[in-house]
């Protein structure tokens, strides 16, 4: 299993950008898709996560801003952010808890990451 991302950039404070995260392999199902960040010095957070059913949740400092989504078809999770701010400013991390055919119980995945930069 593969977690692949795109869409990342430099943007300007005020400015938008959509990450993509697209799942590929031997996939029974996608429990839940997740975007974390980590800005250097500081830890992982997690920002945004969907489950299958559409259920969301954001981070505090991204609510209002932020938009989590997922094609199910196409296995695929995307973060629309929107007023991005310099803090914004991070490599961001797609997630995914996965079941495959040889071990339906799941287990984590992580994609390589992409850069986020956003200038004041």
């Amino acid at each position: 299993v593969q977690l692949v991302e795109s869409g990342g950039g430099l943007v300007q404070a005020g400015g938008s950008l959509r990450l993509s995260c697209a799942a590929s392999g031997n996939i029974f199902s996608i429990v839940t898709m997740n975007w974390y960040r980590q800005a250097p010095g500081k830890q992982r957070e997690l920002v945004a996560a969907v489950t299958s059913g559409g259920i969301t949740d954001y981070a505090d400092s991204v609510k209002g801003r932020f938009t989590i989504s997922r094609d199910n078809r196409k296995n695929t999770v995307y973060l629309q952010m929107n007023s991005l701010k310099p803090e914004d400013t991070a490599v961001y991390l797609c997630n995914a808890y996965i079941r495959v055919p040889a071990d339906l119980r799941g287990s984590d995945y992580w994609g390589q990451g992409t850069q986020v930069t956003v200038s004041s």
